[in-house]
């Protein structure tokens, strides 16, 4: 079975087969991506911060909690859809958010019942905001093989970020267009001394000769003799005829240690991120603080998103969700985490299996079970003269 039966299903329903010939755009404001050189994605340095994030993204764990749709809740406790891990479709969400500020999750389908089975990240290049001609808003989305589906806009989940102008979509990453092209400019002007730095480039003045042809010939004969081949050892000989040499130094623009740290900094601020987080090297208090910038606000607004795609109105009021767990983020040293299981498991705030999760051990069949110190009971009981046997 293809991609698009998963997507789409052998045999949509005559309801969407009907609406879907029948779209009119919303508005004719398409999502401009402007990108340097193809993609922000291309240069290493903006690569390295995009995907520095993907990378602790696709360690959040995604659930769906409550009793509404058993069904897809069993398929996405292992897989969002059937060609991905979560890591991977978490990593995806997170750079094609960071590319190009919008990103759109639609429903997979089965190919007979045409239930929702997984989810799938599609490009936003790829993606229409329509409507049908009752007035209910859809997304028409396509592949490089000119398929399409197509999907009612409140069963898809939509993130969006840096969104001022548009209704839906988020603006485009030009504010780091002049940050790149000096970034081109030191990468160009770096090149162009590298390629330049063996060849011979000198003046010099030649006495004797009156003739104009007389010269062209001179200089033709002196390039084969001293410039061609590598017979030369880099060593060039001139007759007494050549007087006043002098060797022509090129000059390149470069950007200085301090501009180029600066402009290190201005694609480190769009991204919210720092070289130590990028190379691994950065302290608890940074990774926390990266944590609270950057990874937890992308879990809520997922889970807010695929809540809005899963589940209907009344299915949400009565605590059906989507839960993405950041338990998996762990970047604490040893004595860190065993201080909080200290201060926070013998208050009975944490589980021993999640005291265990923490140190990366594997759960125990009896351990969803938190414990708590003796000398820890409500403060009445103790004025009443209860025992640390008592039940609290």
């Amino acid at each position: 079975m293809g991609l698009r039966e998963w997507l789409f299903g052998k045999d949509e329903p005559k309801e969407m087969k009907k609406q879907v010939d029948n779209f009119s755009l919303l508005s004719t404001y398409r999502p401009v991506h402007y990108d340097w050189y193809g993609s922000i994605y291309e240069n290493g340095l903006v690569r390295s911060a995009i995907e520095t994030k993907a990378r602790h993204i696709s360690k959040l764990r995604v659930e769906l909690r409550g009793s509404a749709k058993p069904k897809l809740k069993n398929r996405l406790k292992h897989y969002p859809n059937p060609w991905m891990t979560w890591s991977q479709f978490l990593a995806r969400c997170s750079t094609i958010l960071d590319v190009t500020n919008n990103l759109f999750i639609v429903p997979v389908r089965d190919d007979k019942t045409y239930e929702t089975i997984g989810f799938f990240p599609v490009l936003p290049s790829k993606v229409k905001l329509v409507e049908d001609k009752n007035g209910k808003l859809w997304i028409r989305y396509s592949f490089a093989n000119g398929q399409y589906g197509a999907v009612k806009f409140d069963e898809c989940a939509y993130m969006v970020q840096h969104q001022y102008k548009n209704d839906f979509f988020g603006e485009d990453n030009l504010a780091l267009e002049p940050t790149m092209n000096l970034i081109s400019v030191q990468e160009a002007s770096i090149k162009s001394a590298v390629d330049n730095s063996n060849n011979y480039k000198f003046i010099a003045q030649v006495t004797n000769f009156t003739d104009p042809d007389d010269l062209v010939e001179e200089r033709k004969r002196f390039t084969e003799m001293n410039l061609k081949g590598d017979d030369n050892d880099g060593v060039l000989l001139f007759p007494n005829t050549y007087g006043n040499v002098r060797e022509i130094t090129s000059k390149y623009y470069t950007v200085d240690t301090e501009q180029m740290a600066l402009i290190k900094q201005n694609v480190f601020d769009y991204f919210g991120t720092n070289e130590k987080i990028i190379q691994g090297n950065a302290s608890t208090s940074e990774m926390d603080a990266y944590f609270n910038s950057k990874i937890e606000p992308f879990a809520i607004a997922l889970a807010e998103a695929l809540s809005r795609a899963i589940y209907t109105d009344d299915e949400r009021s009565y605590d059906n969700y989507v839960f993405v767990d950041a338990n998996r983020l762990q970047y604490m040293s040893v004595s860190e985490k065993t201080a909080m299981v200290q201060a926070l498991g013998d208050r009975g705030a944490l589980t021993n299996n999640e005291i265990r999760e923490i140190f990366n051990m594997s759960p125990l069949d009896n351990g969803d079970v938190a414990m708590v110190r003796g000398e820890y009971y409500p403060i009445d009981q103790k004025l009443n003269g209860g025992s640390n046997n008592e039940e609290i």
